[in-house]
């Protein structure tokens, strides 16, 4: 969940980094604007944990790494967000602090949120070259809209909605409704 952060004018990139860098709440940016992450709930954290830990241990030895929502992804030049899990395979990525090529982006929706990650984020993610898959996740129900591209770089989408598998392109992975939702009343 974010929230518009106060301050007194627009800030530039490396104003946002330097101040998010030893900053104690998270804040997403975009174009100049703060905006303040708020907590979680366990339902949320339980749905993005699952599915770390699945693509985690699927990644375990391999090139890919996958990140929690602790990390930033830079989006575009002046938009950066904290997706609640992404994976990078790009040796090159090694920034300490920002992802900038995520083969795989997936958000668990809040009520604050939502509309942001299937309008704002969707258009974003979409344009970063590397992104395969784009996961929307909702928490109030067991429904994951997938969006992915294709070899020939055209993009589509299916909503699962209740029961199904979901694939997941880096590391290649098929993980269940029941995996992604497990432990969520």
């Amino acid at each position: 969940m974010a929230h518009p952060a106060a301050h007194d004018r627009p800030l530039s990139v490396a104003e946002y980094l330097e101040m998010e860098e030893v900053s104690s709440v998270k804040h997403e940016y975009v174009a100049g604007e703060v905006y303040a992450m708020t907590g979680t709930t366990q339902r949320h954290n339980q749905i993005a944990g699952n599915i770390f830990a699945r693509l985690w241990n699927a990644a375990r030895g391999g090139p890919c790494r996958v990140r929690m929502s602790d990390v930033k992804l830079r989006a575009a030049d002046d938009v950066f967000y904290y997706p609640d899990v992404m994976v990078t395979c790009d040796p090159g990525d090694t920034d300490r602090l920002v992802v900038h090529s995520p083969c795989l982006v997936v958000e668990v929706t809040s009520p604050s949120t939502q509309t942001v990650d299937r309008r704002e984020k969707i258009a974003l993610y979409k344009r970063i070259p590397s992104v395969r898959a784009y996961l929307i996740v909702d928490q109030e129900r067991r429904l994951v809209d997938r969006h992915w591209r294709d070899a020939e770089g055209a993009w589509h989408h299916a909503a699962l909605l209740g029961e199904g598998r979901v694939p997941f392109p880096c590391p290649e992975l098929t993980l269940t409704l029941d995996e992604i939702y497990e432990g969520v009343d």
